[in-house]
């Protein structure tokens, strides 16, 4: 069993930056991959990001590339995505995800969320 617990979430204003925190408990050892979706009011929630464990390879939305940046410290079971040139459209409940499927939207483990309101 893994928990997920995400911080970092708030109110900025567009152009700014924000950094998300996940910090994974429950095992000694986190096999999976790890990534983040995100989920707007009246929309079904997307894949924003993904790292994998073996090779840290990332791979990224088309709506972040460029702008957000996931990273993994395996020692401290935490990964983060760090998100600049923040817009409106990327208001949304940021949630952290374990599996070994994220990139089809199946996780093992999912966190409880974190809004991230961005004003225009």
């Amino acid at each position: 069993q893994v928990q997920l617990v995400e911080s970092g979430g708030g109110l900025v204003q567009a152009g700014d930056s924000l950094r998300l925190s996940c910090a994974a408990s429950g095992r000694t050892f986190n096999p999976y991959n790890m990534g983040w979706f995100r989920q707007a009011p009246g929309k079904e929630r997307e894949f924003v990001a993904r790292i994998s464990r073996s090779s840290g390879g990332t791979t990224y939305a088309d709506s972040v590339k460029g702008r957000f940046t996931i990273s993994r410290d395996n020692a401290k079971n935490t990964v983060y995505l760090q998100m600049n040139s923040l817009k409106p459209e990327d208001t949304a409940v940021y949630y952290c995800a374990a599996g070994w499927e994220l990139l089809r939207g199946v996780a093992n483990y999912w966190g409880q969320g974190t809004q991230v309101t961005v004003s225009s």
